[in-house]
């Protein structure tokens, strides 16, 4: 097997209308429709798809439940202009900016919480 990349990955979320408006508006992330009525945000060359417990898309995983996923998104802004452009939209940070280690190296990052309180990790690349 060559696997190599990610395609999507799936948030169960309580509010699919309010998690859209929050990566669109916050993280600027395009918004796209699929399957005729379904809508993802586009993050690079992946996308974020959404679903409800009450309206699940099968196969789903085992226990799907708002508020379990955390995920890191790469930004090429400065960390400085990410806590700036975060507070502007009254998002709290819950920890940063600190040091981390990423997939292809060091990282600073910044951490808040979705609508449904999924933990989101903002860093860029040193």
């Amino acid at each position: 097997m060559n696997i190599r990349d990610i395609d999507h990955l799936v948030l169960t979320v309580t509010d699919i209308p309010r998690s859209l408006r929050f990566y669109h508006e916050v993280f600027d992330l395009p918004v796209v429709t699929f399957d005729g009525d379904r809508q993802a945000v586009l993050v690079g060359k992946q996308k974020i798809n959404f679903q409800t417990i009450t309206e699940p898309h099968q196969p789903v995983a085992d226990q799907p439940t708002p508020g379990s996923a955390d995920l890191c998104l790469i930004a090429k802004d400065s960390i400085e202009d990410i806590e700036h452009h975060l507070r502007s939209y009254f998002v709290d940070i819950v920890e940063g900016p600190v040091e981390r280690t990423g997939a292809h190296g060091k990282l600073t990052s910044l951490y808040v919480r979705d609508p449904d309180n999924n933990l989101i990790e903002i860093s860029n690349y040193h």
